[in-house]
């Protein structure tokens, strides 16, 4: 009796692990760029301040404050070349010292290869650093149970029309 339920066990686990080499050996990996096109202020403002500390002033760096964007993602640095999506979704300032953002951040693709699909971007992200690591956790579409990560890096900062890019380097893998 001991014996068979061992053999079964050992079949299932056999077959669990060819299973898993097999689906394992279907993952794809991608690596792309955006660029995210920041305006915190003007007609066109795509990231604003919606909740924080009462009394406080809302800003990057001040804890509490809650901001949602809908960012235009282009191929290139410059906002009139090709546009790929939107940056979607919502920053909060984490860090009682005003240092980490915790990001929530929605790729939403618009461009002919990848349209409908959309990259899930969570993490906590060191706002002062050159180069923010955060996870992607998840994808829909031609990017369905991505997983990997995206590096942020500010190109531009024009504080007279508050307007900043962001490079956006992304590897997942997936289906």
């Amino acid at each position: 009796m001991a014996l068979n339920f061992i053999a079964k066990l050992l079949l299932v686990l056999t077959f669990a692990a060819f299973s898993a080499g097999a689906t394992r050996s279907q993952l794809r990996e991608t690596k792309l760029t955006v660029f995210f096109h920041d305006f915190i202020a003007g007609p066109n403002t795509t990231v604003i301040p919606v909740a924080g500390i009462a009394g406080k002033l809302w800003t990057f760096t001040q804890f509490g404050t809650v901001y949602v964007t809908d960012d235009p993602l282009t191929a290139t640095p410059d906002l009139n070349s090709a546009v790929v999506g939107r940056g979607q979704g919502v920053y909060v300032t984490s860090g009682l010292d005003g240092l980490n953002t915790h990001v929530l951040i929605s790729i939403v693709f618009t461009n002919k290869k990848y349209n409908g699909s959309t990259l899930e971007i969570h993490g906590t992200s060191k706002q002062f650093e050159a180069v923010r690591e955060v996870s992607v956790v998840s994808g829909t579409g031609k990017f369905r149970f991505a997983r990997g990560y995206a590096t942020f890096e500010t190109l531009l900062v024009d504080a007279a029309t508050f307007y900043s890019v962001e490079r956006c380097n992304v590897t997942v893998e997936h289906y």
